[in-house]
């Protein structure tokens, strides 16, 4: 069975272990189970994203989409930040590698809805994500990449951004329309 746990610095948000099959051939890993997460709402869609070294993704946000990430190829930095309204770690910044060629290489990733996400490709990578909901064009939100009160170590000098990840406001800058409030787990 896969070893969950949570991350204190961000209510909500879980990383898990899962058990890496290995012999002689290579190895297997069963990447997602529903009942790994409790009462998450069940995913619904399944996406990848290839990326080169250098690339950042982020920071996007969802009010009513939760991902669950898996790094299959290559090495991320991960960021996220907390922007719920009423959560008890709102404002919390955190990073972490995904991938690599450590112990943790298969390490999966929940993020409930509100909390702000983000990748460096530190090299050429592929991350597959599972989604609680489909594609929501209104439900695509976005904060600044290098937002000061963020306060994120991407891990790289000089960035290459999508025009929708340069344009994203800072979070001082979100109507409070646009910011999602915290319901829990």
């Amino acid at each position: 069975m896969a070893e969950v746990r949570a991350v204190a610095a961000i209510d909500g948000v879980l990383v898990v272990d899962p058990v890496v099959h290995a012999d002689d051939r290579g190895s297997f890993v069963e990447t997602w189970r529903q009942e790994w997460l409790g009462d998450v709402p069940p995913m619904v869609q399944g996406n990848r994203a290839d990326r080169v070294a250098g690339s950042l993704v982020g920071l996007h946000y969802h009010r009513g989409q939760a991902d669950y990430w898996v790094m299959v190829g290559g090495t991320a930095r991960v960021v996220l930040h907390d922007l719920r309204v009423g959560s008890p770690t709102d404002g919390a910044t955190v990073e972490m590698n995904l991938g690599g060629d450590g112990p943790d290489r298969h390490r999966g990733l929940y993020i409930p809805p509100g909390v702000a996400h983000g990748f460096a490709a530190l090299t050429d990578m592929t991350l597959t994500y599972l989604v609680d909901g489909t594609y929501d064009p209104d439900d695509e939100l976005g904060v600044a990449w290098d937002d000061p009160d963020v306060g994120a170590d991407w891990g790289l000098a000089d960035p290459v951004l999508s025009a929708r990840d340069r344009a994203n406001p800072n979070r001082d800058d979100l109507s409070d329309d646009r910011r999602p409030v915290y319901v829990g787990r």
